[in-house]
């Protein structure tokens, strides 16, 4: 059962974490979000990968902010 602690503690460090990274993909997180709003807006209509490109831009930069962690980074 000690296991599961270990585990636990990797997820809250990464939860942790989320804010820091989600500072450094400010930018594309905006995209993101204004993309989704305009089409939930009236009018606007939501379907699957509408907004894939900015996603895809946020998923890199989320990526690359915990590759440069792990490496000691910012």
């Amino acid at each position: 059962m000690s296991g599961n602690g270990a585990v636990w503690g990797r997820v809250r460090c990464r939860l942790r974490a989320f804010p820091e990274r989600l500072a450094a993909c400010r930018a594309e997180a905006a995209a993101y979000g204004r993309c989704v709003q305009a089409s939930t807006a009236p009018g606007g209509r939501l379907r699957k990968d509408l907004c894939a490109q900015e996603f895809e831009a946020l998923r890199r930069c989320f990526a690359a902010a915990a590759k440069d962690a792990l490496k000691g980074g910012p």
